[in-house]
């Protein structure tokens, strides 16, 4: 598992791939959401990009804290 860890991902399905800690394989990927207009606080700041879970909100025991 330590040498998969440490082995970047990159194929066809997955650019910049790693595998985390609690083990979430994680990669590039495009996901948009449109903001509320009552969330929208800069004139460009239109879209939320999260698409994974932070490593810090992680339930998994395999991260360590």
């Amino acid at each position: 598992m330590k040498q998969l860890k440490a082995t970047p991902i990159n194929d066809v399905f997955a650019r910049n791939g790693h595998i985390r800690a609690d083990g979430r394989m994680v990669h590039d990927l495009y996901l948009v959401q449109v903001k509320a207009p009552d969330q929208i606080k800069e004139k460009w700041d239109y879209y939320t990009d999260e698409a994974f879970q932070p490593l810090s909100e992680s339930r998994c025991r395999l991260v360590t804290r």
